[in-house]
């Protein structure tokens, strides 16, 4: 893992110890020449950076490898800190880690969208920060946000943020780390996004990874009833590597994580690249893998909403050993890189449909400054916005970065088994809105 230290800090070089990821055509390869699959964990203890505790990344990262673990998602970081020991520890387990580059101030709006020099400096410093971590697979420059027909004016922006990340990550001669999106599973939304995100003959312009949050698979579910056979249909064809952002119903308990089976099996691991599992700690949301010890006081110093946020994490059973057995067993071997030849061209730009896709097929970007528009309607042009209605996304959609608003109830009958097991924007009968609003500040 190799690292220099960053604002006129002396260089401080280790040794390499993991090959990097790269993206080629529809699937992910180490620089080594394999075929790379993730099998990672949502790995965020406050609002706080988790990449900036060191000794507590040392306990994590040495459990996460017993469990089978190679990759890490970070929600919010924090450029100006010393992320060295928590990189070095992730990279001797053999870990990589996927981060989001906005912030709780810099995050795209999904009902009044603008792309500006502020958010463009934020993003560039956590790239700044973390570009000489070996270990770095990849940056997200948003988390689900468009969860609604509405809210699609905002996907010429997302699209424009990870245009100009990669064109910065170029022009620094940074190596050319994945820069893609964390979709929200919503029926009615995800193809066109799916499809708008990797669309155009210009592929400077479009995103290196689609990445989704799914919590489809529910219990003793199957690849058909799931709703995942869609999910494969969908992503046969495409043309940029696709994975799941998040992934791991909790709703009947206990967690089998029987769809790891599909994701890293037959069903899937020819066109999908890997899965994280939503989420390392246990807090009010029942998702933890693991936790630091008992309920805690509201007032103790060392947890939030009850729940201790370090100490020496202790699996929670049988979900962890339920996983960990998956993993154990579900090695995929892919194809070499230089065997690979992509075949599978971009697909078309979605078309302008009224109240589902408001943006008008490969309409041009917005550029730095640039601010939608809503005035009845939008020419499409300098904005990078479409043709048509445009009308405010609900609040709960700004749910966005740095947790999951679970998969959107899916309107087709094909989908409609998934609907009734599926989070559906809810987590355990609370509205994810109100259950992140605690450490999102509000958002």
């Amino acid at each position: 893992m190799l690292k220099t230290a960053l604002f006129g800090l002396s260089a401080a070089t280790q040794a390499i110890a993991l090959a990097t990821i790269q993206a080629k055509g529809s699937k992910l390869f180490t620089s080594d020449g394999n075929q790379f699959y993730i099998k990672g964990i949502a790995y965020q203890l406050t609002e706080d950076d988790p990449l900036a505790q060191g000794d507590q990344c040392k306990l994590d990262a040495a459990l996460m490898k017993t469990l089978g673990a190679n990759s890490i998602r970070v929600y919010h970081v924090d450029p100006t800190a010393d992320h060295d020991a928590c990189m070095s520890a992730f990279s001797d387990a053999g870990i990589y880690a996927w981060i989001d580059v906005d912030t709780f101030s810099t995050y795209i709006l999904p009902d009044n969208p603008e792309w500006n020099e502020t958010m463009y400096k934020a993003y560039a410093s956590v790239i700044d920060a973390f570009h000489n971590y070996d270990n770095v697979a990849g940056f997200y420059v948003g988390n689900e946000v468009l969860t609604t027909g509405a809210s699609s004016i905002a996907a010429p922006y997302v699209k424009a943020a990870a245009r100009d990340m990669k064109a910065y990550r170029d022009s620094k001669g940074y190596r050319s780390i994945p820069v893609g999106y964390s979709a929200a599973d919503i029926a009615d939304l995800r193809p066109n996004l799916q499809n708008y995100l990797a669309c155009g003959s210009n592929s400077s312009e479009s995103l290196d990874f689609f990445a989704l949050n799914a919590y489809e698979w529910c219990g003793q579910s199957d690849f058909e009833t799931s709703g995942y056979t869609f999910l494969q249909q969908n992503a046969s064809d495409y043309n940029i590597p696709i994975y799941f952002s998040e992934t791991g119903c909790n709703t009947p308990k206990p967690r089998t994580f029987d769809d790891q089976a599909a994701i890293l099996g037959s069903d899937m691991a020819d066109t999908w690249s890997g899965a994280i599992i939503y989420e390392w700690i246990q807090e009010a949301n029942d998702y933890g893998l693991i936790s630091y010890g008992p309920s805690a006081a509201a007032t103790a110093t060392n947890a939030v909403g009850g729940y201790t946020r370090s100490g020496t994490p202790t699996p929670i059973s049988p979900d962890f050993d339920n996983l960990s057995n998956h993993w154990k067993t579900l090695t995929p071997s892919g194809i070499s890189m230089s065997a690979y030849n992509p075949s599978a061209s971009a697909p078309d730009c979605p078309a302008f449909t009224s109240g589902n896709w408001l943006v008008s097929g490969n309409v041009p970007l917005p550029t730095l400054g640039d601010a939608f528009q809503a005035s009845g309607s939008s020419s499409g042009s300098s904005s990078g916005t479409s043709s048509g209605t445009v009308s405010a996304s609900p609040s709960s959609s700004r749910a966005g970065t740095g947790g999951s608003s679970g998969s959107a109830a899916p309107s087709s009958t094909g989908e409609a088994a998934a609907a009734t097991s599926s989070a559906a924007a809810m987590r355990n009968g609370v509205p994810v809105i109100a259950q992140w609003a605690v450490w999102l500040g509000g958002r």
